[in-house]
Formats: C-alpha cells, structure tokens, sequence
C-alpha cells in the first residue's frame, strides 16, 4: 500500500473534496465543515490539512487558531475508513504538532467523544493528552454515526512541551465499552445507558479533584490521577 503524503491543503477544489471526505467518515447526514471557511480560516493562521495517496485524500484535519496566540483548537480529525488502524491519525497530530512548533504554539486543545477506544487511545494514551472538563450533550442531538446518544464530550488538553507517555500512578478507573460504535447499532438503549454511566464517573472523578491522565488499552479504561 502506498505511504501517503501529509500536507497543507493548497487549492480550493481540495477543500471541497474535504467537505466530500467528512461526509464519508462522519455521515452524510452529519454536516461537513464548508469549503469557504476552511479557505478563510487557513488564511488567518487555521491549519487545514490533509493526507493523501496521489490526489486521493485518506485524512483530514482542521485546527484554529484561539483567543491564545500559543494555543490552537483542533476541531476534525478523520481518516478514512479503509486507512483506520494503520497509525495515520497518530501520523496526522505529530503533524500537526510540528506544524504548531513552528509557529511558537505551545498547546493544542478538542473535544472528542469519551466513550469512544480510539479516541481515548489516540488522544490520552498515545499523545500523552490529559482532560478534567466534561461537556454534557456538548452539540445537541447529532446525526450520522453520533445519531441516537447525547453528544458528551471531553476537552482534551495536549501540551506539546511534555512527554508523550508520562508514568501514571492511577488513583481511580473508569471502564468504558470496547467497541461503542457496534453498541449503538446492535443496542441502543445499552448504548445510551453506558453514556450515562461513563458520563458520571468522570463527572465525579472530575469533582473530587482528579484528571485524566492515561488510558489503559488493554483493560479499556481510562487512568485518572491527581496533582
């Protein structure tokens, strides 16, 4: 298989074909960021990039610029269906981190869907992100593959300054499903129930002063700690 090529987006038309690729990850019926503000946003300092094989995109990835000159807000990260589980979302954020460096951004912060195992092995166990603030239903009802459970999510917060895998000395666990995506579409009402549940073990981990700070692959938990 050939090694994409990771960069900028450089033309409008690619932009547009970006709107084409949400689609395919998210759902057509999850409405895709436009092309005009990708193209406005990437002239006022965004970064808008993508991964591609030839002139084929297989990821994408949206990042702005925050009322914090040293910090930047990543809004999508995707990678297509056929490309998932290779490393490239892993690729598309040291990327990202590179490109932030270079221009003196020191962190890099997003929401994402706490319940989901790539998402939390991606984000907190191998960027070495951490996150204390827990969004309720953070975008309202949702369609495409968020369609039929509250839209929680986290604020991950990533520090490009601190190493990527800290010792974690976990003082509480927080368990979540292995494969919530087959939930929702095998049983939905078990779906909505361990989004609930997740949902007040982190609040209250939160409240007693701990944070997330690893995630354990193998026993598909997430590590919280203190100080």
């Amino acid at each position: 298989m050939t090694d994409p090529v990771l960069r900028d987006l450089a033309s409008l038309s690619e932009m547009k074909a970006a709107e084409s690729f949400q689609r395919l990850v998210w759902g057509r019926d999850d409405p895709p960021d436009n092309s005009d503000m990708l193209l406005a946003i990437q002239h006022e300092g965004g970064l808008v990039a993508g991964a591609f094989v030839g002139d084929v995109m297989v990821a994408f990835l949206f990042g702005f610029p925050t009322s914090d000159p040293q910090a930047q807000h990543s809004h999508r990260l995707g990678v297509h269906p056929d490309w998932q589980g290779q490393g490239l979302g892993l690729r598309m954020k040291l990327y990202q981190k590179d490109w932030c460096a270079a221009r003196g951004i020191r962190r890099v912060r997003w929401t994402y869907d706490p319940i989901r195992r790539a998402n939390a092995a991606l984000n907190i166990d191998r960027l070495g992100a951490t996150a204390c603030t827990y969004y309720r239903d953070y975008y309202g009802p949702m369609e495409g593959i968020n369609a039929g459970v509250p839209s929680d999510r986290l604020l991950a917060e990533w520090d490009l300054t601190r190493p990527a895998k800290p010792h974690v000395t976990a003082e509480r666990m927080v368990p979540i499903p292995p494969d919530f995506t087959a939930l929702v579409q095998d049983d939905l009402g078990k779906a909505q129930s361990e989004r609930l549940r997740v949902r007040a073990a982190l609040e209250s981990a939160f409240s007693d002063g701990l944070h997330i700070a690893g995630f354990d692959r193998a026993q598909t938990a997430y590590l919280l700690a203190r100080g």
